[in-house]
């Protein structure tokens, strides 16, 4: 993969300056990839990005109704302005207008680390996905060299200043789905150089994403996952239809016969004679 390295024709968010120009590049084009090759093949009617409106995660995906919403932490129409893109909606990530069972596909690109609540943001979509709907999450890993340096960057903000990003663990995030019914069938990691700002250094050291995708997979600088909603089934009986049933304690049990002259042997006569 190639990477300019006097200039980057992708904007940097204001919250990956901790990360650096090169590192956001590579986090952004990274997950383009990704978003390109498994929504595409996503079908249904209904699909909602919430935030992050560089990457256009819905490009390849063929329903008829796409939308990007603009979260409650993105208020600034200087991020939006710079892609060009217009919002189509606004909404808080925390209570999400659509009604229950109503969208087929929910991509969050780095929304729950950036939410004031990232669990009821999951309620959320859980609520308005259908059966069987997909949710695309997208985060940076706090294991990782990538997130280490975000949270640096963020402690050195002042008290007075909103936290920008509050990073999630994978394997937490995980729990959170599987709690949720969420089933992940796909989870993937990217980004093993250190946040460095040459973009030159970053390409002389490419050598450790070969590695750490081969032996240690889990400390990648940016996790994705996508999980499809799971609602068990089940047969409703009426009341009348269930009584019906003849329970097995209404049953006859087999009882001994007393008739000793089937299957019984008398004893023979010649041993009570020898006693």
């Amino acid at each position: 993969m190639e990477f300019k390295i006097i200039e980057s024709k992708h904007s940097e968010a204001d919250w990956l300056a901790g990360l650096g120009q090169p590192v956001a590049t590579r986090l952004l084009v990274w997950e383009q990839q990704q978003a390109d090759e498994l929504l595409a093949d996503v079908f249904g009617y209904h699909a909602v990005q919430l935030g992050w409106p560089e990457l256009q995660a819905l490009r390849t995906n063929r329903m008829p109704h796409r939308w990007v919403a603009q979260p409650e932490f993105e208020s600034a129409p200087a991020a939006w302005r710079k892609t060009g893109i217009v919002p189509d909606l606004g909404l808080d990530s925390r209570a999400w207008p659509w009604p229950a069972d109503s969208l087929d596909l929910v991509v969050l690109p780095h929304t729950l680390e950036r939410s004031m609540d990232p669990h009821a943001c999951l309620r959320e979509v859980a609520r308005v996905l259908i059966p069987e709907g997909q949710l695309l999450i997208t985060g940076l890993n706090p294991l990782s060299a990538w997130g280490w340096q975000q949270a640096r960057s963020e402690r050195r903000r002042l008290p007075t200043e909103p936290a920008m990003t509050s990073l999630l663990g994978y394997r937490r995030l995980r729990d959170w789905l599987r709690l949720l019914g969420f089933e992940v069938h796909v989870s993937r990691f990217g980004g093993w150089t250190p946040a460095l700002g040459s973009e030159r250094w970053m390409q002389r050291l490419g050598w450790m994403d070969a590695m750490g995708q081969r032996w240690c997979p889990i400390l990648g600088g940016v996790y994705l996952l996508l999980a499809t909603k799971r609602v068990p089934g089940g047969l409703l009986l009426n009341g009348r239809r269930w009584r019906t049933v003849r329970s097995p304690a209404a049953s006859t049990v087999p009882v001994a016969r007393s008739d000793t002259s089937i299957g019984r042997q008398s004893a023979p006569k010649d041993i009570f004679e020898s006693r």
